[in-house]
């Protein structure tokens, strides 16, 4: 009888908890479209509106972990921030190192741009501290929205909002891969403004959406893992904001580079070094205690080695 009644506490509760994620994800992506506009996504207008929309549901996401807590009766020390990834213990390894690990991902790109670059290293030096540059992109809507409100604002709802509430019920391995399908299927609203502006036939259009979701998908399992094992928020965003600087790898341009052995050379050495250091730089001790990690009781199934 207790053993039913277990699988029935916990059939509810990871019920509860895909329903509240599916509810926030879709309040996320909903947000964008109460502006009743004839205009592109891209334009200044539309997206200074989508500013505030998701900036308002970014800052009432939290509620849905409180609601979830009070309902599902799940306890732990740990307070809201902390659960969110919003904490000083361990800032600087947490600012630096996953980061450094996603460039090191990204090394291949990386120098196949600056090898494009008509720029010597102290001229981009001079324009990178330049502080007109930074005015130009702070005034840039585009470049606020790509840089640092999707950033910040998905990261806190599809990771810091979603992730204490899937752990508990999956545990932290399955809650990497479960927590990007809503991240993913949330990009699909692309899809619609495609059609609506005839960007494209309706085939191709299909079949950018289907990669973008498998590409979106497998970047949220990465910053969900970055979360889980360093207990902090400002890995995800800015290992984000990063990505989307420098988009999908071009790798059919990097065969046809002409330092294209070069280029190759460092795509392979960036992957193979990102996969030994995957796990060397996010070792939960370099982090301190990791907040989402009081979800689960130590040495249960669920508990596995992302934790320690």
């Amino acid at each position: 009888m207790s053993e039913a009644h277990g699988g029935e506490q916990a059939g509810w509760l990871c019920g509860f908890s895909v329903l509240c994620c599916l509810t926030l994800a879709c309040s996320y992506v909903g947000s964008l479209y109460v502006w009743k506009s004839e205009l592109p996504r891209d334009h200044p207008t539309v997206i200074k509106r989508r500013f505030t929309s998701v900036l308002i549901v970014s800052s009432l996401s939290p509620l849905f972990i409180c609601v979830w807590k009070q309902l599902t009766g799940i306890k732990t020390d740990a307070s809201l921030l902390y659960l969110m990834g919003f904490r000083f213990e361990g800032i600087i390894s947490a600012t630096i190192l996953p980061l450094l690990l996603t460039m090191i991902l990204f090394l291949g790109p990386l120098v196949q741009l600056s090898l494009d670059c008509p720029w010597d290293f102290l001229d981009g030096l001079k324009v990178a501290l330049d502080p007109r540059f930074w005015l130009l992109c702070v005034t840039d809507m585009r470049w606020l929205r790509n840089q640092v409100i999707a950033p910040l604002t998905e990261e806190l709802v599809f990771r810091a909002c979603m992730l204490p509430m899937l752990v508990p019920c999956t545990g932290p391995g399955t809650a990497i891969f479960t927590c990007p399908l809503f991240f993913g299927v949330a990009h699909f609203h692309h899809v619609i403004e495609q059609l609506r502006f005839r960007q494209a036939t309706v085939i191709s259009i299909f079949l950018s959406a289907a990669f973008q979701f498998s590409y979106t998908a497998v970047f949220g399992a990465y910053t969900a893992f970055i979360f889980i094992r360093t207990g902090h928020l400002v890995g995800p965003v800015l290992c984000h904001s990063f990505c989307n600087y420098i988009g999908f790898p071009a790798i059919f341009t990097a065969l046809d580079h002409p330092h294209r052995a070069i280029v190759l050379l460092f795509y392979i050495l960036g992957v193979t070094l990102f996969f030994l250091l995957l796990y060397p730089m996010t070792d939960p001790t370099l982090y301190g205690d990791i907040p989402i990690c009081h979800l689960l009781e130590k040495g249960s199934t669920g508990y596995g080695s992302l934790c320690s």
